[in-house]
């Protein structure tokens, strides 16, 4: 009898049906491919001599941010009732949207304009990642209508 071949080759079944079935996302690189950009960039902030402080801090924000936005949409997806997974939706995307804002705001400020202006590339690198990835995933999350 063969072996399992998600169990015998590294990095699991290379089949997404398989590793759906199974309650893995196959897709889960691609969607935080964001927040892998966020950090990847570090080393070359730093190789740049860009203000570090400015991308800590947008950094951190954007992270925040991404696990609020993940949190609250499992709970929306909980509720039971519409009306309350619209209101936390709706909430979470305007507050989110002020916690970014106004992060980049106080760094730019506190410390340096430069700071500033750092947090809020980092901010729109991974903003435009994160964006471009959603439009991407968007259809292939769509569940079938049933007749």
């Amino acid at each position: 009898m063969p072996a399992d071949p998600a169990v015998a080759a590294p990095g699991g079944d290379p089949r997404p049906e398989r590793a759906a079935a199974r309650g893995g996302d196959p897709l889960l690189f691609v969607r935080y491919l964001d927040v892998v950009v966020v950090l990847l960039a570090a080393p070359f902030v730093v190789l740049l001599e860009a203000p570090v402080l400015g991308y800590v801090v947008g950094a951190g924000a954007w992270i925040v941010q991404r696990a609020a936005a993940i949190t609250i949409e499992r709970r929306a997806e909980r509720a039971s009732d519409m009306k309350t997974a619209l209101g936390l939706n709706m909430a979470s995307l305007v507050l989110r949207a002020w916690l970014i804002g106004l992060t980049i705001l106080a760094v730019g400020l506190i410390a340096e304009r430069e700071d500033g202006l750092t947090a809020g590339i980092t901010v729109l690198a991974a903003f435009t990642v994160y964006f471009a990835t959603a439009l991407i995933l968007r259809p292939l999350e769509r569940k079938p209508s049933r007749p």
